[in-house]
């Protein structure tokens, strides 16, 4: 099979023949067909300081796919030969007390699917079959293969109550632009969001947002009064890991604001820790989705709302054939563009 290949550590893939991986008894293989590019998998490209503690080489990278299961493990069962399937990255231990406590999305042992085994750059991919996620409805491939990024939306929106409630969201990136999508579509009352990149900030008022701030112009503080709020935000969703987000976010939020902090923060930064505890804020990290919740309520969303569905897909902005890999990451890159699509039909 073709695959995207690192076969040492240093920036760059190989876009050679690999053999095709063998299919174990509790095991489904998946012959996939389009491939999101995430963040993790540009930092393996270039190789930074973070991939040479984390990763090990060899490895074919990507978590983010659509796909046709064509081989069933014998142990497997509910998932069926031609079934088209995404699947959830992380494996678990089965073992560990959260995982048996059925909270599996909190295992101290978890593997990542394209970081610390074989993903799904390829023309095939094995996961566990309780890892497999099947489409009982109809999905289009390439919304298929951002189901990873757009649950990690979905589960940093439903983390609190969001109807009726005003909503903050800093950073408009696609899983950010996408959790506006769902907090509209939820029913929250206002949705503000910030950003650097008047292009972002474009697309979430095309997601749904009332309002956006370009926090390189102008304060969160300062569209409160243009929407008639009076209190502060209930709801934030951090999703930028900016040093200078988390800090404003908290300044705006009313007394008893709940904040979802999904966005990884690239260097330490203070926090007045005296306002989280006088306001009676709380802080959720999350990462991820959980198993199985996560994709059950995204799979509803969509199923129920064609206005979601449109959003969504929206994200979408580049699609190259998988032969063109390079344009595609340098495309993902530049920053200047949505969600990129590797379709693995055209090798």
């Amino acid at each position: 099979m073709k695959a995207l290949y690192k076969s040492a550590p240093g920036a760059g893939f190989e876009f050679v023949d690999r053999p095709e991986p063998e299919t174990g008894p509790a095991d489904v293989k998946i012959r996939v067909l389009r491939t999101g590019i995430c963040g993790t998998d540009l930092h393996i490209d270039q190789w930074d300081d973070w991939c040479s503690s984390e990763i090990r080489t060899p490895l074919i990278a990507g978590h983010e796919f659509y796909g046709e299961v064509v081989e069933v493990g014998e142990l497997v069962h509910d998932v069926a030969v031609g079934d088209r399937v995404s699947g959830e990255g992380h494996i678990v231990c089965g073992m560990c007390r959260n995982c048996r406590a059925g909270r599996r999305q909190m295992c101290i042992r978890t593997k990542g699917v394209g970081l610390h085994r074989d993903g799904a750059f390829a023309e095939f991919i094995v996961l566990p079959g309780e890892n497999v996620w099947v489409h009982h409805g109809d999905v289009d491939p390439e919304v298929g293969a951002i189901f990873d990024p757009f649950g990690n939306a979905v589960h940093t929106a439903l983390a609190f109550s969001l109807v009726g409630e005003d909503v903050l969201v800093t950073g408009c990136g696609p899983i950010g632009l996408m959790s506006i999508a769902v907090a509209r579509h939820v029913g929250a009352r206002y949705i503000v969001a910030s950003d650097i990149s008047p292009a972002r900030l474009e697309l979430a008022l095309q997601m749904g947002a009332d309002a956006t701030v370009d926090v390189s112009r102008e304060r969160v503080r300062d569209v409160q009064p243009r929407l008639g709020m009076r209190e502060g935000f209930d709801i934030g969703f951090e999703m930028s890991g900016s040093a200078k987000a988390l800090p404003e976010m908290i300044d705006n939020m009313n007394h008893g604001g709940r904040i979802a902090l999904l966005g990884l923060p690239s260097e330490p930064f203070a926090v007045d820790w005296g306002k989280v505890v006088t306001h009676m804020l709380t802080l959720k990290g999350i990462y991820g989705r959980e198993m199985f919740e996560t994709w059950n309520s995204m799979s509803a969303m969509l199923q129920t709302s064609s206005e979601l569905r449109e959003r969504v897909a929206s994200i979408i902005s580049d699609r190259y054939p998988a032969r063109e890999w390079r344009a595609a990451f340098d495309a993902a890159a530049s920053g200047g563009v949505g969600k990129v699509i590797l379709d693995w039909t055209e090798v």
